[in-house]
């Protein structure tokens, strides 16, 4: 008999409750039915805090919202990629075809095939695409994972510097260790800790402070900059906004919020949210019980506070957005934010 899996040894935590504010609450019928707590920071354009709630220098893991900064590193180290695939691989994509031919194409560029990703099989999000797959007599694949963009420019980069490609997830591995390089030039601080997100790629605890000082300055950063990280965050941050289907896919909320509100909006698994506007007004929000759509609610009206956008531009957002709370199959109240 195989030994059973042991916990790791805990090493630290985010942020307690007795540390977090109410951010946001689901009504149903009338009744708030849950209430969500969390932290969050607004900056100004000319990084000074705005707003801050709850524990924002306390550590948290971003998850998918430190995909910009891993796509920034995936070109610094030599990834060659368009418009198209630069979102991609700052995605958490929903699997439809268009989004898995970029990422075919990604790795054909290479030489390689979707054998070599490393991420989780996976069924497309999208419920049509899901259903085609499906009909088609197909199977779970990396390739349809949210996260097989970001794979692919890993291994983009990693082809680029002759670097092994069956271990490019290994924290060890000399790309994820420039990963973190850069994930610390960009928020100005030290990585926390570093754990395994859930598609087995290295996650990197940083500060929500940290991580909207980095999602500000991929948002503010000049193609034209002198230094070649801040021309690739600027790349980054122009591909997602030229191509903001790829960045999750039509009609799902991070996509609906950037094409509503003219910004970048990017959410992580397990409650963080990201989103920046133009002129470099940036917010980053982390709820403890884990809730997307309650950071997502909670960083549009944090914006609409803040000046950064109307309150009736957030208004609308949010309501095509995933917030309504059903009954019978039918509207009966919605999850509303209370900052």
């Amino acid at each position: 008999m195989s030994d059973p899996v042991r916990a790791p040894r805990l090493v630290g935590g985010t942020f307690e409750v007795s540390g977090a504010v109410e951010l946001a609450v689901a009504e149903r019928s009338g009744f708030i039915e849950t209430r969500h707590v969390g932290s969050a920071l607004v900056l100004s354009p000319d990084g000074e805090r705005m707003i801050a709630l709850g524990s924002p220098d306390a550590p948290i893991l971003p998850r998918s919202t430190l995909k910009p900064f891993q796509a920034v590193a995936s070109i610094g180290a030599g990834a060659r990629l368009d418009g198209e695939q630069t979102a991609l691989a700052s995605a958490s994509h929903a699997g439809t075809a268009a989004h898995v031919a970029v990422v075919r194409r990604m790795l054909t560029e290479v030489g390689l095939d979707e054998s070599a990703l490393l991420c989780p099989p996976a069924l497309p999000a999208d419920s049509d695409a899901r259903n085609d797959v499906l009909g088609g007599g197909g199977r779970p694949s990396p390739i349809y994972m949210e996260c097989s963009g970001k794979h692919a420019g890993m291994l983009s980069a990693c082809v680029a510097n002759g670097w092994t490609t069956a271990d490019y997830t290994d924290a060890r591995h000399p790309l994820q260790q420039h990963v973190k390089d850069v994930v610390e030039r960009l928020t100005g601080e030290k990585v926390a800790h570093t754990a395994v997100d859930g598609c087995g790629a290295p996650v990197f605890a940083i500060t929500l402070a940290g991580l909207a000082r980095g999602v500000q300055r991929v948002a503010t950063t000049s193609e034209q900059s002198p230094f070649a990280l801040y021309r690739n965050a600027a790349r980054v941050y122009r591909s997602a906004r030229e191509h903001p289907w790829a960045i999750s896919g039509s009609g799902r909320p991070d996509t609906v919020l950037m094409e509503l509100l003219h910004c970048y909006a990017k959410a992580g698994a397990d409650g963080v949210m990201t989103m920046a506007t133009d002129d470099g007004t940036a917010v980053a929000v982390k709820v403890l019980d884990g809730n997307v759509r309650a950071a997502r609610t909670a960083a549009v009206a944090l914006l609409a506070k803040a000046g950064a956008i109307t309150t009736d531009a957030a208004q609308s957002a949010l309501e095509a957005a995933d917030t309504v709370v059903l009954g019978g199959g039918a509207p009966v109240g919605r999850l509303r934010p209370v900052v």
